[in-house]
């Protein structure tokens, strides 16, 4: 049997369950793995499509983006399809692009990782998701062959998408319906700076900006809003200017995550309980998809709106393909993650922070008052471990917690009347996350201690 070579083990390193992601600095993503994967994009979707003629391409602003970029499109080219650079664009404005023109989309960005790592996420026609259970394994197979260039080969334009994606965006939300709210918005040196004044010149609402120039280095803090730590200095300017919102952007601006008037940051759950009402105002009846990570009370808000809740797996990918499956309207996710259905089931942090203002807007209410009625749990968090074995690790904790109802949909779920918890490994990094709810602070931190002492055991 012959051994893998280097570049196999490369790109088995670097494709994950619903993208490809690696570190730049050490080669681990560089130009010849580009080149490959577009070739073998193209490839992939000249089989699946074989009417599409053009890929459209855009990438984040990190140092390494241009070059990544520049080698894919190559690829993609000598694969016999044409390219359509958008350059420096938002994930969610690919999408847009992808879903509106019926053609594949890419974006080079590593999200929210550090300036070191950067990726490439795929889209089919119409912002199709393309993950492990899509054909994301086969473009690995073919990236892996060293396809040969086939003549003729594709051009490339340039192309500008922002005019067209913001109308977009007010096709979805009523610009008249947003009031005249004060939001604050850290862009995290992200793409979100790209666009969001220009959203915000639409509507009656003012912008305060912090960090809204695009920068790769991220210089004031990690692009990653998920953590408490990189929310601290939106907190303060919250506090200090009294805005109405606050809002956080990830690096590719594909999530957006919430602090109320107060300064107290919005966990996802909450946003998608609030959004997903909205929704089965409009849409009684209506599917919503939450992932299993989301709070009990997304399910409940749902159910007690008239609406059908849908549980799927962690992941981009599955959201959308579960959202296609079964007509939902909308779809969120604890990270920040919010799929609508007029999005072409895609994924924007900038349609959720749109939607959330006409939702603050019509009710008239501050978003503390609002959060209220959703929120009757208490909740760990994501919680992180490096954990040498982890399968041996979710075995022990299966072992440990019989009496509770228990699951495997992702990772490990074990559940009691009034508690749950879920372990599952991570898909981006070495490591387990840890997801508790219970109806109390003592109880989540109870119960949290016991699964780490197992997991460390």
């Amino acid at each position: 049997m012959a051994l893998p070579t280097e570049s196999q083990i490369q790109l088995d390193a670097i494709f994950k369950a619903y993208d490809i992601r690696g570190r730049t600095d050490t080669g681990e993503l560089d130009g010849e793995a580009a080149r490959a994967i577009g070739r073998a994009f193209a490839g992939f979707i000249s089989a699946q499509y074989p009417n599409v003629l053009e890929v459209v391409v855009g990438r984040d602003c990190r140092d390494s983006s241009p070059w990544l970029a520049d080698a894919l499109m190559t690829g993609i080219q000598v694969g016999g399809l044409s390219v359509a650079d958008a350059g420096e664009v938002a994930t969610d404005m690919i999408y847009y692009a992808s879903g509106a023109q019926e053609v594949p989309g890419v974006m080079i960005t590593a999200s929210h990782n550090p300036s070191e790592y950067n990726g490439i996420k795929l889209c089919g026609p119409g912002a199709s998701p393309i993950g492990v259970e899509s054909g994301l394994i086969d473009i690995r197979q073919m990236a892996g062959e060293s396809l040969p260039d086939v003549a003729p080969q594709g051009g490339r334009r340039t192309v500008s998408i922002a005019g067209g994606y913001i109308d977009h965006l007010f096709s979805i939300v009523d610009a008249a319906a947003i009031s005249d709210l004060k939001v604050a918005v850290d862009g995290g040196n992200g793409m979100a700076g790209v666009v969001v004044e220009d959203v915000f010149a639409r509507t009656a609402a003012s912008l305060v900006g912090l960090y809204l120039e695009p920068d790769g280095t991220f210089p004031n803090h990690p692009a990653n809003p998920l953590e408490p730590e990189n929310l601290v200095d939106l907190v303060e300017l919250v506090v200090r200017d009294h805005p109405d919102l606050g809002v956080a952007f990830d690096g590719d601006a594909d999530r957006a995550f919430f602090v109320d008037e107060l300064g107290v940051p919005l966990s996802g759950s909450t946003t998608t309980a609030l959004i997903a009402r909205w929704f089965l105002e409009r849409k009684p009846g209506a599917s919503i998809v939450h992932n299993l990570i989301t709070s009990r009370a997304v399910a409940e808000t749902i159910l007690k709106a008239g609406g059908v809740p849908i549980r799927t797996k962690v992941g981009h990918s599955y959201i959308k393909q579960i959202m296609a499956e079964t007509g939902a309207v909308f779809g969120g996710e604890h990270s920040g993650h919010y799929y609508f259905k007029e999005n072409f089931r895609a994924d924007s942090g900038m349609l959720a922070m749109l939607v959330l203002l006409q939702v603050m807007s019509e009710a008239g209410r501050p978003l503390s008052e609002l959060r209220s009625t959703v929120e009757p749990y208490c909740q760990s968090g994501e919680i992180n471990l490096s954990v040498v074995d982890k399968a041996g690790a979710i075995e022990r904790l299966a072992a440990a917690f019989g009496d509770g109802t228990q699951d495997g949909l992702d990772g490990l779920t074990v559940g009691w009347a009034d508690e749950w918890f879920n372990v599952r490994a991570s898909n981006t990094e070495p490591v387990l996350r840890i997801n508790v709810e219970a109806s109390t602070d003592e109880r989540v931190e109870a119960l949290l201690h016991q699964i780490q002492s197992i997991i460390g055991g």
